[in-house]
């Protein structure tokens, strides 16, 4: 299981960090624009990667290191978003809520795998533009089935690398 708290409390220590280390200067909304910008632009690439867009694309096996890697920053930029909208508790989860995600069905047709990718964008703009907690809630759901049930991520590959990715942005 993912350690949702860690990987909070490792993204929320990572922004001040690196906000110190380059004397970044960014009021509370531009920071929240900021984090909701950058996660669309890597969800855009970890969808990308995936290549389930690319209907003449053969499905072999995917660099599940580079997947994996993609969707720690994925995920890294939700965290950050839900500290700086004081959202935390939208996604902490218990053991079995976890593992309801985890035993969802996975999305096999092309049409499927799209509308996954768009229903976790809406859901993140109507967090953004409306303010919706419960759309929050529902886009975080939903990247963690995408991670762990259809791209078959590893749990603990993904706490590993997000460690591995601290460390080389504070070694920057």
């Amino acid at each position: 299981m993912l350690d949702i708290t860690k990987l909070l409390q490792s993204s929320i220590s990572i922004d001040r960090q690196m906000t110190e280390q380059k004397d970044i200067l960014l009021g509370p909304e531009a920071r929240q624009i900021n984090a909701m910008t950058t996660l669309d632009v890597e969800l855009a690439k970890l969808y990308q990667l995936s290549h389930w867009n690319e209907v003449w694309h053969d499905q072999e096996a995917e660099n599940l290191t580079e997947l994996t890697r993609q969707f720690v920053k994925v995920i890294f930029w939700l965290l950050l978003f839900s500290a700086q909208k004081q959202w935390t508790h939208l996604v902490v989860m218990t053991p079995a809520d976890y593992e309801h995600i985890k035993q969802l069905p996975s999305q096999s047709k092309v049409a499927d795998q799209d509308k996954l990718y768009l229903a976790i964008k809406n859901f993140l703009y109507g967090a953004y533009f409306e303010h919706r907690q419960a759309d929050f809630k529902h886009a975080w759901h939903l990247l963690l089935k995408l991670g762990l049930v259809d791209l078959k991520l590893d749990d603990q590959k993904i706490m590993i690398s997000f460690v591995e990715w601290q460390a080389a942005l504070l070694k920057r």
